[in-house]
């Protein structure tokens, strides 16, 4: 071996070293975990004004815009909340109206996080191949959009409220933890479906027919103390349930039904944790998302 090969090997571990020194690493590396959230809050005007470039897309190509985005999901209550109250016959809880409405208009914003944040990354290939910036910043993006968009639903459900018996209360400001909690775990779920249908493709076929049986499951449309009275078990696994434990803090604030306050502490810790799974299972994967 000739003294020139001999010393290539020591050059580029200087030029290495000298790299890592100034905190340079090579196209489509893994940053170290905080650097990388670093570098993602640096991004944060680019995550919203993608957000905000895609609502308002929506409302550029529909010609009813905003309008849809508030029938939507009264539209869905009322349908689902006629087939099913009539399949329920004597289980039908009080308030039901009220319930229902509650329950799709919380869950529809889980259910959008849930299927859109899985094509975040595999419906802007080009962008990721493209480009180099933190892949995390486009399953953000989308929980961010989804957020600007079912704010005017929310802002809505404020009105539908009295209407239905239940005038503004001081419980009302309850709402605002069980938004901010619902916030955190369905960006988590978004980071978390992201991933997964990177390495799994055909997940985007499956990922809506999950989430439908989730919607049928979840308590969304029915009580569940009436409905497995005779399965304590049953009511039991629901107990631990975070979709439902959303949906029945939402219904705690705007109506008054009863709770168990564990449900405070079960959903806090559930969105912490998804969240946070949410995060550092996103960023392990960071080199494959580009390939």
């Amino acid at each position: 071996m000739s003294d020139a090969a001999a010393e290539k090997p020591g050059e580029n571990l200087s030029i290495a070293h000298l790299a890592a020194e100034f905190g340079l690493y090579r196209v489509g590396a893994r940053p170290a975990f905080f650097s990388y959230i670093a570098t993602t809050w640096h991004r944060r005007d680019f995550i919203w004004h993608m957000a905000k470039f895609r609502v308002m897309n929506k409302f550029s190509t529909n010609r009813l815009g905003l309008v849809w985005l508030l029938v939507n999901p009264v539209f869905n209550a009322l349908i689902y909340g006629a087939i099913f109250g009539i399949l329920q016959g004597e289980n039908i809880p009080p308030d039901y109206p009220a319930r229902v409405v509650i329950g799709v208009f919380i869950f529809t914003f889980f259910r959008t996080c849930f299927t859109h944040g899985a094509k975040s990354i595999t419906s802007n290939q080009n962008l990721v191949q493209s480009l180099s910036f933190p892949r995390i910043t486009l399953p953000l993006s989308v929980a961010m959009e989804e957020l600007l968009s079912i704010a005017p639903a929310w802002a809505l459900l404020f009105i539908i409220m009295p209407i239905m018996g239940h005038p503004p209360s001081v419980q009302w400001l309850l709402i605002l933890p069980v938004f901010l909690l619902s916030i955190l775990f369905n960006t988590g779920i978004a980071l978390i479906s992201a991933r997964i249908t990177v390495h799994l493709r055909d997940l985007t076929e499956v990922i809506p027919l999950l989430s439908r049986i989730l919607f049928y499951t979840s308590g969304v449309l029915f009580d569940v103390g009436k409905i497995f009275a005779k399965w304590p078990m049953a009511i039991a696994v629901y107990d631990f349930h975070p979709i439902y434990q959303m949906v029945q803090l939402g219904r705690h604030a705007l109506i008054g039904i009863a709770v168990d306050p564990l449900y405070w502490v079960y959903f806090s810790a559930f969105s912490v944790v998804v969240f946070g799974i949410g995060l550092v299972f996103f960023w392990s994967a960071e080199e494959r998302y580009g390939r």
